[in-house]
């Protein structure tokens, strides 16, 4: 058994009705997003996680974006209320294929927030305040952690959807981020690497196993990693990104318990 588990969500046909708040609507190419979602999968494969897609309905043009309903812990998942009303039924298929692996808790009403605003480093969640996660969020994602030993801190985030979408971590407390979305001083106990000036939307990446999921967008920003020694695995998510997505968005990552080594006879 591999001891990541990827849970990832196809893309939906009605992918060009998505929740869009920065970005211009333009036509997307479903069937194209598709391939590039499938290529995404066989990173993740590559990286060595086992991906679980589930599946997504007409009637729920972001499924694809599963990062944003749950936050998944060593020690529990927790199920988001999104900050965009039409998401919030995409928590419930999500919800049952983490129950195999964890215990899962809930946030309620009146908290929102989605998991695309919460970065994880060691035992501190960072919880961007944007206009998909409110105060409330906090204060209801504090209570459910704190049990396991975990702090929420918010953190300021403007002109991008998601704090993830300005900041993730990209090796062992070492983030990268766009300065001008995000203030570099939250992540003082933290290794900085900026991205390059003329890729703002650079920040994302998605560091799972030994390396790094990154869009082909950003190439100056790649180079940067790459002079830090980071394996890079390079994906094109160009109709995904038409929906305000990267490659954080596109799965949760489960750690799974070691296999149990058989008994010798």
């Amino acid at each position: 058994m591999p001891s990541l588990l990827a849970i990832t969500r196809g893309v939906s046909a009605a992918f060009g009705r998505c929740e869009l708040t920065h970005l211009p609507r333009v036509p997307i190419d479903v069937a194209r997003a598709r391939a590039q979602h499938d290529a995404y999968e066989r990173a993740l494969a590559g990286l060595g996680c086992h991906p679980q897609r589930l599946p997504a309905p007409a009637d729920l043009p972001d499924a694809v974006f599963v990062e944003d309903t749950a936050i998944v812990l060593d020690e529990l998942a927790v199920i988001t209320r999104p900050g965009a009303p039409s998401r919030r039924p995409e928590t419930h298929a999500v919800a049952d294929a983490l129950r195999a692996w964890r215990p899962v808790r809930q946030i309620v009403e009146p908290a929102t927030i989605d998991g695309g605003d919460v970065l994880r480093i060691d035992r501190t969640l960072y919880v961007g305040r944007s206009t998909r996660t409110n105060e409330a969020g906090l204060e209801q994602l504090q209570a459910l952690v704190a049990p396991a030993g975990y702090a929420v801190r918010g953190i300021a985030v403007t002109g991008c959807l998601h704090l993830k979408s300005a900041v993730t971590c990209v090796a062992p407390r070492t983030v990268l981020l766009n300065p001008e979305w995000v203030d570099p001083a939250a992540f003082a106990g933290c290794d900085g690497l900026e991205v390059h000036p003329d890729e703002p939307l650079g920040a994302n990446a998605l560091w799972v196993g030994p390396g790094l999921i990154y869009a082909a967008a950003f190439p100056r920003t790649r180079a940067r990693l790459e002079q830090r020694g980071l394996d890079v695995r390079v994906v094109d998510v160009s109709e995904i990104a038409k929906a305000e997505g990267a490659v954080t968005c596109c799965s949760l990552i489960v750690g799974l318990p070691a296999p149990v080594p058989a008994a010798r006879p």
